[in-house]
C-alpha cells in the first residue's frame, strides 16, 4: 500500500456470505500487514476468467473469524500455530473491481497464440 512494490502472491481466504471481502494470514513483519489502499490481481485456473480488485487493506480482529480460516495449509506456513502473536489476518474490503473472461477452448486458444482476431 502506498508503494510501488511488486505484488506477491498469497491464498485467498472467501466466505460464500462475503461479497466483498475477502481475508488473507500474513506475517506481522510483512510489508503489507500495515495495511491501506491495495490492489489484487486473480486469474482463474483454467485461464478463463480474470479480475483486478482495489480496494482496503485492515486487520481482521475477529477472532471467530480468524479461527474459522485457520487451517492445515495456513499452519504449513506458519509452524507455530495459531496463537503465534506474529500471525495476523487481514480483511481486504473491496471497492471497485473489473472481471474479464476468456475463451478456454480450441479456437480462443488458437486467437490468442496467433493474435488472431
Amino acid at each position: 500500500p502506498g508503494s510501488h512494490n511488486h505484488a506477491e502472491p498469497m491464498t485467498a481466504q472467501l466466505d460464500r456470505d462475503a461479497h466483498h471481502t475477502i481475508w488473507f494470514f500474513v506475517a506481522r513483519g510483512n510489508r503489507i500487514a500495515s495495511g491501506g489502499r491495495a490492489m489484487a490481481q486473480f486469474a482463474s485456473k483454467g485461464h478463463d476468467v480474470f479480475a483486478c480488485l482495489a480496494g482496503t487493506l485492515l486487520e481482521e480482529t475477529d477472532r471467530a473469524r480468524f479461527d474459522k480460516h485457520w487451517s492445515n495449509s495456513v499452519e504449513a506456513w506458519f509452524p507455530e500455530g495459531r496463537n503465534d502473536p506474529n500471525v495476523m489476518m487481514l480483511r481486504f474490503e473491496i471497492d471497485d473491481a473489473e472481471v474479464w473472461t476468456a475463451d478456454p477452448g480450441i479456437l480462443g486458444t488458437f486467437k490468442l497464440l496467433t493474435g488472431s482476431k
